[in-house]
């Protein structure tokens, strides 16, 4: 079953079109990425869905509601939650309160503060500097709290906008492996990256945008094969 679809979304920037009646669907429970190099319309895509530019026609469908005038706090609330580009943590606050914010909608002081162990756990050099201030952290730290702020929210569907961008290749490692963990406890997750070979390997589909079009889409395995995308994303020949 669908739990995130997009019909003929159409967007523009001025008298620009960024999208160009891009169609697809993240089924519950999946790892879903797109792929595609920049300017492709991979983070405008991502926006779109989450209410943070205007569309100028189609449809984004979640959880069987009809979201696409939706404002984005109101759509966070309704359990799609985002992880953005470059991290955008909130430098002056500590980490905790960070963390506070991505449970904002959440009156329950209980459930904040299980949520909170839970991002712990997963996260445990977080709870280590959890009275730091968020913007002395390293780039890898601010990869964590960001991912953990959008965990807050119990989110069913997690969005990530190129989670691994500037980071080292073991981090970029321990990334990946935490967004299939938290895949395989039932969340789940529309990535956008260019790291094509990471999330390909994770993902049950996956689309190529290009132009602001899909240009090609499959499972994660047929991708991989495919002599195009070895080709002009793999670095393979």
């Amino acid at each position: 079953m669908a739990l995130l679809e997009v019909r003929d979304l159409q967007v523009f920037y001025g008298v620009i079109q960024a999208l160009k009646g891009i169609s697809f669907d993240v089924n519950e429970g999946e790892i879903v990425t797109l792929i595609g190099a920049n300017g492709a319309g991979k983070t405008t895509t991502m926006q779109s869905i989450m209410g943070l530019i205007p569309i100028k026609s189609g449809t984004v469908t979640f959880d069987g509601k009809d979201i696409t005038k939706t404002p984005g706090h109101k759509i966070v609330g309704m359990g799609l939650s985002q992880v953005p580009e470059g991290r955008r943590v909130f430098q002056e606050l500590t980490v905790r309160d960070n963390l506070l914010l991505g449970a904002h909608l959440q009156k329950n002081r209980a459930v904040i503060e299980e949520e909170m162990e839970k991002v712990f756990n997963r996260f445990p050099r977080l709870k280590e500097r959890h009275k730091q201030i968020a913007g002395t952290l390293s780039g890898g730290e601010q990869q964590m709290l960001a991912m953990g702020r959008a965990m807050m929210s119990n989110p069913k569907i997690l969005m990530l906008d190129e989670p691994s961008m500037g980071l080292s290749p073991i981090l970029v490692d321990q990334v990946f492996s935490i967004i299939k963990e938290y895949n395989d406890e039932g969340v789940t997750i529309l990535l956008v990256e260019q790291n094509a070979g990471m999330s390909l390997a994770i993902s049950d589909r996956a689309y190529v945008l290009e132009n602001g079009k899909i240009a090609l889409s499959g499972t994660g395995k047929e991708l991989m094969a495919s002599e195009e995308v070895k080709r002009a994303y793999l670095g393979l020949s």
